[in-house]
């Protein structure tokens, strides 16, 4: 008879699936034995307003461990933000002004409240500028002193900037020294991440430790590749499904995603089992209608985990009349024109009211929609991209088989 599992068992198996690494876990392991309350944090530079279905990976985790009666502490990186994280980026990211950071960052409150539980007990939203706005230069300073040039260094992709040539602002090196003094603000037991993270997470273990803290345990999670197949789910990319799309519109978005992945995307998106998703990973692979299927199946379990399983069989239900009947679908999202500037306000050519209404698809796409026959302005084929059109509120644009927009004016 096997051994009953320990409270930390108990606790990480049903995680297991979407953690990509532990760091520090016999310590966690330890914490959770003991039956500790954790502080989880979790921070957000305040970049862009859309969570996504990367970001929830992480957020799904940290429900689960609200469901065993941990905190959440959800940090607003509304200092950090204006430094400017230099993940992943070849070139210093625009810094943001204020007023678009608070803006954005009470979107992201809106939104973590489709995963979390908000009970006070459970989530506490916090902001670096607590402490950054009255820190003292000289204590800035004493922090900065804790850190060497060569552990600055042993960041990838500074050592890329530097062998290819590329500059580094100073404000981008403290970003790391930043992101890790967060942790020890926060007192933080256990920090949920992407990989691509672990070196600024690791700084928090660094100064938690330099300051008599316990340092926190790191959970780094799975990646997974955008809708286009290659990097990661990303905002400036544009190949992600936002929290906030419509139903339809994230059953659609799903639905373009090329068949090796689904089995990868029904394991880090839905809750579906693992018995389930490895049948719709062999359905996708088998090609033809299986394959079709199994995409509306991971698209449905998506919708429903977000919005409800009605909304969901309405989504499928939308898409496959379309598809099948070729009719017009009822939740068609608005695009908001100005159309008040310009020499002849109320037109445009077809190509520029794809500029418009279509932003993340480069230009040379958008006439490859047009000359493919794929638009369409109130059910009329428009071919030239040189057409001029003559722009009413209410009209109604189909840009490819899944991507339809009512016009509304600004």
């Amino acid at each position: 008879m096997s051994p009953a599992p320990s409270p930390a068992d108990q606790v990480l198996r049903p995680m297991l699936r979407t953690i990509e690494s532990i760091v520090d876990e016999e310590a966690l392991r330890e914490r959770l034995d003991a039956g500790e309350h954790l502080r989880i944090k979790y921070g957000v530079d305040l970049t862009a307003p859309n969570l996504h279905l990367g970001h929830a990976v992480n957020l799904w985790l940290m429900r689960h461990l609200q469901e065993n009666g941990h905190t959440v502490v959800f940090l607003l990186g509304d200092t950090t933000t204006q430094v400017g994280d230099p993940t992943g980026r070849s070139a210093t990211r625009p810094v943001l002004g204020e007023e678009e950071i608070a803006r954005n960052a009470e979107a992201f409150l809106a939104q973590i409240s489709r995963v979390l539980r908000t009970e006070p007990e459970l989530l506490e939203v916090r902001r670096n500028s607590e402490w950054y706005g009255e820190m003292a230069v000289p204590q800035l300073l004493s922090l900065f002193a804790m850190t060497t040039h060569a552990q600055l260094m042993a960041r990838d992709m500074f050592r890329a900037r530097i062998a290819e040539g590329r500059e580094i602002a100073l404000h981008e090196l403290t970003y790391p020294v930043l992101q890790g003094y967060d942790s020890a603000a926060l007192r933080s037991d256990l920090t949920i991440v992407g990989s691509d993270q672990l070196f600024n997470e690791m700084m928090g273990r660094h100064y938690q430790q330099r300051l008599g803290q316990r340092p926190q345990s790191i959970i780094t999670t799975v990646i997974t590749p955008g809708l286009d197949g290659g990097a990661k789910q990303s905002k400036s990319l544009r190949n992600y499904v936002a929290l906030e799309d419509p139903p339809g519109e994230k059953l659609g978005k799903v639905m373009s995603l090329a068949d090796p992945l689904v089995g990868t995307w029904a394991s880090a998106y839905t809750d579906l089992p693992d018995a389930r998703v490895a049948q719709l990973e062999a359905d996708a692979a088998a090609g033809g209608l299986r394959a079709r299927d199994a995409k509306l199946a991971l698209a449905e379990a998506v919708v429903a985990r977000y919005d409800g399983a009605e909304a969901a069989r309405r989504a499928r239900e939308e898409f496959l009349a379309v598809f099948s009947q070729r009719g017009t679908p009822e939740d068609i999202p608005d695009a908001v024109l100005d159309l008040a500037t310009g020499p002849h306000p109320r037109t445009l050519t077809a190509l520029e009211l794809l500029d418009r209404i279509r932003p993340e698809l480069s230009r040379s796409a958008r006439r490859r929609l047009l000359l493919q026959g794929a638009v369409q302005v109130d059910g009329v084929p428009v071919r030239d991209p040189e057409a001029t059109l003559e722009i009413r509120d209410g009209m109604l644009v189909r840009t490819g088989p899944r991507r339809w927009v009512r016009v509304r004016e600004g």
